[in-house]
């Protein structure tokens, strides 16, 4: 078969998918369709936005579907129509069966993670804010039970130091459109043997999880140590964004996000939660062990802005302390 005979779908929604079916198109395959979310009200106007994989299908002049429910028969009707052999999904949402079992050469999704850790929503964020050091993509064909097909393709990368969620994102999303053109060119020559997942699962003591994140969730805890409430704060750096919160001296509770910290060294560790600042330059927030430099920051109702901008605009008490107060 060649490359503008085998007839694919594609799925997918925001940023991350989009050199995934760029490099679909650019390397001459025949995407039939694009299956993407319906638009959405967003900015201050609350106009509809298309995602930006419709953007890009509009670039293009593919055929698109933005269908409410799955199951729809209107919908499973038209994606019926469209007779792909092969369907695509990366970073859409869950699929039922109906739908992923239609084309004849099945239908493969893109995961954030080296599956079967971190099967979930939330991949890229709970690698970093659990301290790993080590990430990367995988293929795999769908089945009943979410993220637990067998894998097809696998690769890796180092999560450095430094690493945001942000930053790790952009690295995946770029080595998931490689990995996804791997697979189909496989998939093409007929000529992949897909793994199940418990064979990689070797001598792990446990699969970690990554289910989506929750406000509620991303509330640090400055009892806990301070690389632990580092990796924290990056993990979920820059959205949903780490945050804390603090009362002042009438009792109202104020909420500050918190998108980069560093470890500082200090002769004793101090109270968690507790602050040292010039009230210019710095803010140190004390953790379990040692304390955190915080470096940019967002006050709720305010814009984003590094320590320096925000410092100047803002004076903290001596005696304020960080904590939950919800």
């Amino acid at each position: 078969m060649e490359k503008k005979d085998l007839r694919i779908v594609f799925m997918g929604t925001p940023e991350f998918a989009v050199p995934s079916l760029k490099a679909l198109i650019e390397h001459g395959y025949n995407v039939v369709g694009v299956i993407t979310m319906p638009d959405k009200p967003a900015g201050r106007d609350y106009k509809l936005r298309p995602s930006a994989v419709k953007e890009y299908a509009l670039s293009k002049g593919l055929h698109i579907l933005q269908p409410d429910k799955l199951k729809n028969e209107v919908f499973l009707n038209e994606l019926k129509c469209l007779e792909a052999d092969l369907q695509i999904v990366v970073a859409f949402r869950m699929l039922p069966e109906v739908v992923w079992n239609m084309p004849s050469k099945g239908t493969f999704n893109l995961h954030s993670s080296l599956l079967p850790q971190y099967r979930g929503a939330a991949p890229i964020n709970w690698a970093i804010i659990n301290g790993e050091k080590e990430t990367g993509v995988t293929t795999f064909f769908l089945t009943h039970e979410i993220d637990t097909g067998k894998i097809i393709f696998q690769d890796r990368t180092p999560i450095k130091t430094n690493d945001t969620a942000e930053t790790l994102h952009d690295r995946l999303m770029v080595m998931g459109a490689h990995l996804v053109l791997k697979t189909v060119d496989a998939i093409l020559d007929d000529n992949v043997t897909p793994i199940p997942q418990n064979r990689l699962v070797g001598d792990t003591p446990e699969l970690k999880p990554a289910p989506k994140i929750f406000k509620e969730d991303c509330l640090i805890d400055w009892n806990k140590p301070a690389e632990v409430v580092r990796n924290f704060i990056r993990g979920l750096s820059p959205y949903p964004a780490a945050y804390t919160e603090w009362q002042d001296a009438d009792g109202d509770t104020h909420t500050l996000k918190i998108f980069a910290a560093d470890i500082v060294e200090k002769d004793s560790p101090g109270i968690p939660g507790t602050i040292d600042t010039d009230h210019k330059t710095y803010l140190h927030i004390a953790a379990a062990d040692g304390y955190m430099s915080v470096t940019d920051v967002q006050l709720s109702g305010r814009k984003r802005m590094d320590i320096r901008g925000f410092l100047n605009g803002f004076h903290f008490s001596t005696t304020t302390q960080f904590g939950s107060f919800s």
